[in-house]
């Protein structure tokens, strides 16, 4: 399910950074803001971003910062949410899946490693999916959690219970990193990216 590494081939020589985010946009404004400045930070990086191909809520905004940045925008969705009008028509690429697990496993296959802004259970669902590929080591592509106004606290709390309890080893790689925001996010993803091995 890895599909290899993609190497650095967004927008203008970047990594493909996958985005995991709410599709509502009745939240405060930290994360609206949060949203929009991860997108612009992904152009000015250079990247290319891969998301749930929404427009609306977090997934809209981010997708319209990161065009207004200059990013490549690349969205994934299936195909009874894009025909709920939900879908954005004016990114780069609008990829239509016939189910969500087939939308989950192109994200993964797209993408050098991943972002989670504040989400709900479409966003935990991803978030952890992702980390349960690391830690059976069918992945080894990064995960940043953007704790943004402390948002990620109790999932950290859980994961750290988790770990207590031993039934999360932090050997197997599972456990996300964590940046206080967007822009930070995508820099330490890069960081971490270029701290992997090479593939042979």
């Amino acid at each position: 399910m890895d599909g290899g590494d993609r190497g650095d081939g967004g927008a203008r020589g970047g990594p493909a950074i996958c985005v995991f985010c709410g599709s509502s946009g009745a939240v405060a404004e930290v994360y609206r803001d949060a949203a929009t400045r991860l997108g612009t930070a992904l152009g000015r990086a250079g990247a290319e971003m891969i998301y749930g191909g929404g427009r609306v809520g977090l997934m809209g905004l981010a997708a319209d910062a990161a065009l207004a940045a200059g990013a490549r925008v690349t969205g994934i969705i299936p195909r009874f949410l894009r025909d709920w009008e939900v879908g954005h028509d004016g990114i780069d690429e609008l990829v239509v899946t016939e189910t969500m697990h087939e939308r989950k496993r192109l994200m993964h296959d797209r993408a050098d490693g991943f972002v989670a802004l504040p989400g709900g259970l479409g966003t935990f669902d991803e978030t952890v999916e992702a980390m349960t590929w690391r830690q059976l080591g069918v992945s080894d592509k990064p995960i940043v959690l953007a704790n943004v106004a402390g948002y990620w606290d109790p999932f950290l709390a859980l994961l750290r219970h988790a770990e207590a309890a031993g039934f999360v080893k932090p050997e197997h790689g599972a456990i996300p990193a964590i940046a206080d925001g967007p822009e930070e996010a995508v820099a330490l993803l890069r960081r971490l990216r270029a701290a992997r091995p090479p593939v042979s």
